[in-house]
């Protein structure tokens, strides 16, 4: 009796334990949510809805006078413009999954189907080494080889080639920019969305591919029309998570994306800053700020990207659902 009784109690612990750690990512979220966004509320009275279309960031004149403005003091000519980080964050990112998402689906396929062996197992492995390098090994690698190769290969064939196509054209410059950020955020995440569309398609159900097979397709043919639609759910999540991993990537791009202030993107090849970025970079700077202005500016900025990095996964999980609903609907059709 006292056995069982034990038993009890430990599967009650057991479930108590497992409760709390379930419950564990929420309560993080919502207590790093909730500190930022308390953070941000000076900034929030101070700037308005200008903070999101404003493009001017100016800390003011830190060792002046003060100005008041929505009931809170900054200092004088203070102006916090987050829109040119916006920007820089999207379209850096962008670049990145269009980049990326090819590159990842056809490595993922080849490591499902095309090796077998010690010699997926290694491919596997340098992939997810790939995940495991520090992004400041990369904004390295990207300052001394992919600049360059941007500025004088890569940038002139695009102009000379796209150059009619508006955001195209322009001079490639330094290298530093909007391309080379993409490129290395897209490099960054090509492990990510490869590890688990790889995973994605092993599920895949071989009598699946073999019919495809036996019907006359090729190998293209049996991933585009059968694997693909069959996985087409997951490939969303996985573009997703490479999605917010790209967005919320710091020193790589603090690095090769030329720290732009105060100007939007004009071309593929203009220096760029992105949210993530920006803080790093400012947090300095803000901390000698006597009236904390500029930090809860940068707490408010991190509180749009964190808004925005949910709003992506939240997105991406509707679509999963409609996707798989509308899959349903054609399984009862057919």
């Amino acid at each position: 009796m006292s056995q069982k009784r034990g038993l009890r109690w430990m599967d009650a612990g057991f479930r108590a334990v497992a409760a709390a750690c379930s419950t564990m990512p929420l309560i993080v979220l919502g207590a790093i949510l909730a500190v930022v966004a308390v953070e941000s509320i000076p900034s929030i009275r101070f700037m308005g809805w200008r903070f999101l279309t404003n493009i001017t960031w100016n800390l003011g004149n830190l060792y002046g006078a003060m100005t008041t403005h929505g009931g809170v003091e900054a200092p004088a000519g203070a102006s916090y413009g987050a829109l040119v980080f916006v920007v820089g964050t999207l379209a850096s990112s962008v670049i990145a999954l269009v980049v990326a998402v090819p590159v990842s689906v056809m490595t993922a396929a080849v490591l499902a189907y095309q090796v077998r062996g010690p010699l997926r197992t290694l491919l596997s492995l340098l992939v997810e080494l790939l995940a495991g390098i520090p992004s400041v090994v990369f904004g390295l690698w990207g300052i001394v080889v992919l600049a360059p190769w941007v500025s004088r290969q890569l940038g002139p064939a695009l102009v000379h080639i796209l150059g009619w196509v508006p955001f195209f054209g322009g001079s490639a410059g330094t290298g530093l920019g909007l391309l080379s950020s993409g490129l290395v955020l897209g490099l960054m995440v090509v492990p990510i969305i490869t590890a688990s569309v790889r995973d994605l398609l092993q599920q895949v159900p071989v009598l699946y591919r073999e019919g495809g097979i036996g019907l006359g397709l090729t190998s293209w043919e049996v991933l585009w029309y059968i694997c693909l639609p069959f996985i087409r759910e997951g490939l969303i999540g996985a573009v997703a998570l490479g999605w917010g991993r790209a967005m919320g990537e710091t020193m790589a791009v603090l690095m090769v994306g030329g720290s732009a202030l105060n100007q939007l993107p004009q071309n593929l090849y203009s220096p760029i800053s992105t949210m993530a970025a920006v803080i790093a970079n400012q947090l300095d700077s803000a901390l000698t700020d006597a009236s904390h202005m500029a930090v809860h500016a940068l707490a408010e900025l991190a509180l749009v990207l964190l808004l925005l990095t949910v709003a992506t996964n939240l997105g991406a999980r509707m679509l999963v659902r409609r996707v798989g609903r509308a899959s349903q609907v054609q399984g009862v059709r057919v």
